[in-house]
């Protein structure tokens, strides 16, 4: 049972009511645009985990029954709360990890991409990160954690962790020295020098502290990443970073600098490229976030669209064990085309419409299809 989809209805309502309160408190912090390249980035991630989490899975499944090296009983609430305690512990270092290694930062980029901050963003996730993230938690399969019980606590993280992306909620008091909060989130989301790799903790903020990567807020952070993306388009977020780090070990000379490239972190290059890169302070006066104007009746159909491609990705994920393997790989590759193709009528590529044409005409074509059947 995949309780991320099942949460999906609710992640949109409170999407929604968080929308209405900035918007009666006259506060812009969401952006149609930015929104739809969130959630757009967040189906393609979900819709790739159909294809291979069965296959992750499989590894701790098979690390569990063959060297676990404990029989932990189901029924222990201490059992359960161990469990707890090793998932977020992980996920610290996995996500730490995530921001010190470039070739892991380049599968995690994605969720920081946003220059917005806000309920959306939460469900902002590289497609690719699940592929390494896994390994993380081999200890608990060797431990002896049941598989469900792992299912479970890790599901249970990862929705914890939507609330926290959110500007409405203000400082929570004493609840700060322990959980990861809204503020703490905030600041872990921040480019400013001082907010980098920051507050990496999942559930509990206790592993930031305890290992030297805790940062208070103090003004609001400014947020998203220090070279921006400047684009709407959910595939090119996945692979931009990639290509920029391709293209540093192309013009690097040795072999060894090639490689280290993708295992050193963010801002570093070899001495022959200039050297590492360090952040530099945001220009807060004359800072501006990317912005493409989506307006009238091309604001009003991309909307449509995009809301009919959100339920069609939502009815794939729902059905996804008893579509036939044919049907989800077209579907999966429709909802990608309709990303791009919406992305690029946001950003008035002059390739758009054709695109959108093949797209709509693929779409009547595969209605006639099913109707006919």
């Amino acid at each position: 049972m995949n309780y991320i989809v099942l949460a999906i209805p609710v992640f949109l309502l409170l999407i929604l009511l968080e929308l209405v309160i900035t918007r009666l408190q006259e506060k812009d912090y969401y952006r149609l645009t930015d929104s739809i390249s969130d959630l757009g980035c967040g189906i393609l991630q979900q819709l790739l985990e159909v294809f291979v989490k069965t296959a992750l899975f499989a590894g701790y499944l098979l690390l569990y029954a063959r060297y676990r090296l404990l029989e932990l009983p189901s029924a222990s609430l201490a059992v359960w709360l161990a469990c707890f305690l090793g998932v977020d512990f992980l996920y610290y270092w996995f996500h730490r990890t995530s921001h010190e290694v470039n070739a892991f930062w380049a599968a995690h980029v994605v969720h920081h991409q946003s220059e917005e901050f806000n309920l959306a963003v939460a469900l902002r996730q590289g497609a690719f990160q699940g592929t390494f993230s896994w390994i993380y938690y081999v200890p608990l399969a060797v431990l002896g954690f049941p598989p469900l019980m792992f299912l479970s606590v890790t599901s249970v993280n990862t929705l914890y962790q939507f609330w926290i992306h959110t500007r409405v909620i203000g400082r929570l008091g004493p609840l700060e020295w322990i959980f990861n909060t809204p503020s703490n989130h905030r600041v872990h989301h921040g480019r400013d020098p001082k907010y980098i790799d920051r507050n990496h903790g999942g559930t509990l903020i206790v592993w930031d502290r305890l290992f030297g990567t805790y940062q208070a807020e103090e003004e609001e952070p400014v947020y998203g990443i220090t070279k921006p993306l400047a684009s709407w388009n959910p595939v090119w977020a996945n692979f931009h970073y990639w290509a920029e780090l391709l293209a540093s070990a192309r013009r690097t000379r040795r072999l060894h600098d090639k490689i280290r490239i993708f295992l050193k972190p963010p801002g570093w290059q070899p001495a022959e490229l200039g050297g590492f890169v360090p952040p530099l302070e945001v220009d807060r006066p004359h800072y501006r976030k990317f912005d493409t104007p989506l307006r009238g009746g091309r604001a009003l159909y991309v909307f449509l669209h995009f809301a009919a491609v959100l339920a069609v990705s939502a009815a794939l994920l729902h059905a996804q064990g008893r579509l036939p393997f044919p049907v989800l790989l077209g579907g999966a590759g429709f909802v990608l085309i309709s990303l791009v193709a919406l992305s690029a009528l946001i950003e008035r590529r002059p390739w758009a419409p054709a695109l959108e044409a093949a797209r709509l005409l693929a779409a009547l074509l595969a209605a006639a299809t099913f109707s006919w059947r």
